[in-house]
């Protein structure tokens, strides 16, 4: 289960961000998940529920989980298509020959924080 040690980076990075900001706590993080990284959302929600709690800074912070989906071009006709993880061929000319372009991302788009002046 990598779903496990993503979050824990994840949630070591809010935890820094938190303390670098001179913050109270995360209130929530927004992650971009590509479908051909192949995160189990289930997995995924389970071990943000088991790790931000065992932080103060983190215990009620909300994930958020923007997903993309896989796009490619063609490198032989130049086509651009959506796919899904498993159908990489050019639908256009049936090469192959692909490059993806999105679907591979695990990006921390945002962290809220809440201010120790609030």
């Amino acid at each position: 289960m990598h779903e496990l040690g993503i979050v824990d980076g994840v949630l070591s990075t809010v935890r820094s961000t938190v303390s670098h900001e001179g913050a109270k706590r995360a209130l929530g993080v927004t992650l971009r998940i590509g479908d051909m990284t192949e995160v189990v959302r289930e997995s995924l929600d389970f071990a943000w529920d088991v790790l931000r709690e065992e932080d103060p800074l983190t215990a009620d912070c909300v994930l958020t989980v923007e997903e993309v989906h896989p796009a490619s071009v063609c490198r032989a006709c130049g086509a651009s298509f959506d796919h899904d993880t498993r159908h990489l061929r050019c639908p256009a000319c049936g090469s192959g020959d692909t490059r993806l372009l999105h679907g591979r991302e695990l990006d921390i788009v945002s962290v809220e924080i809440e201010d120790s002046d609030e």
